[in-house]
């Protein structure tokens, strides 16, 4: 009986821990919202963001998008030319990335390398007592710190997941034209006629924005609300990439389902 309740305890003290975490991230996120006004006076502090954010991470983003073009590629000829539509190739390679790798894997990279640093460099400020001071002389490290990290992953998401597809169709079709041999013009024409405006590519970007939000929250909330010490800071970077990707694939699948229908 006691090993029950001891269980129990643990069991709901997990719980309570959660609860409280994800109200504590929830209120994070209003305040951000709040102090927003600083980001955009102060525009510049977003910029330079943006900066260590998106254009830091390009490399890994565009490389990335190459290979999993060619590999899309390489799979789907091999599948379509069962069915004798090797010329659609150029419409699975789109819509592949367009609709889901493109948002996915780009807010993957992103947890894992812009995500880590964001923790890590707010856990280390308050480990080195730099939020504190700032607090001391009255400026808001929400609005100074938190705010222009939030609005710069929220920009850059977009941009990197368009960056990351555009590539990707140039991998795809670098590997089934030059390589396999389809025709170029029935690759773009086939992609041009069965890849809509609204229904595939706005629902693509609208995905990044979601992810965005969400991977740049999580970061902020874990170096914000990690112990001040190196042990906290690490455990924090690796509970971002964790909680980020679970958060991006569940996301994923909700999104996807309502646009759908």
């Amino acid at each position: 009986m006691r090993k029950v309740e001891r269980l129990l305890k643990i069991l709901g003290a997990g719980f309570i821990n959660k609860i409280w975490r994800f109200g504590a991230g929830a209120r994070l996120f209003g305040l951000t919202l709040i102090s927003s006004g600083e980001s955009f006076r102060r525009f510049r502090l977003t910029v330079r963001e943006v900066y260590f954010t998106g254009v830091l991470s390009l490399i890994i983003i565009l490389v990335s998008a190459f290979f999993v073009g060619m590999v899309l590629a390489l799979q789907g000829y091999h599948t379509l030319q069962r069915y004798g539509s090797s010329e659609a190739i150029g419409v699975l390679v789109a819509l592949a990335l367009v609709r889901e790798l493109g948002p996915v894997v780009t807010a993957l990279l992103f947890a894992g390398r812009a995500g880590t640093a964001i923790t890590a460099e707010i856990g280390l400020m308050k480990a080195t007592e730099q939020l504190s001071a700032m607090e001391m002389m009255a400026v808001s490290p929400i609005s100074r710190v938190i705010a222009p990290r939030f609005w710069a992953g929220v920009i850059a998401m977009p941009i990197l997941a368009t960056l990351f597809t555009m590539m990707g169709i140039l991998g795809g079709y670098m590997v089934a034209v030059p390589l396999i041999g389809v025709d170029a013009g029935a690759f773009w024409s086939q992609m041009q006629a069965n890849v809509d405006w609204e229904y595939d590519i706005l629902n693509g970007v609208f995905k990044s924005v979601v992810f965005g939000i969400a991977c740049t929250m999580i970061a902020l909330f874990e170096g914000y609300d990690a112990p001040p010490t190196a042990e906290g800071v690490s455990r924090a970077t690796t509970r971002t990439v964790v909680t980020s990707s679970l958060a991006v694939l569940a996301l994923d699948f909700i999104l996807t389902a309502f646009m759908l229908g």
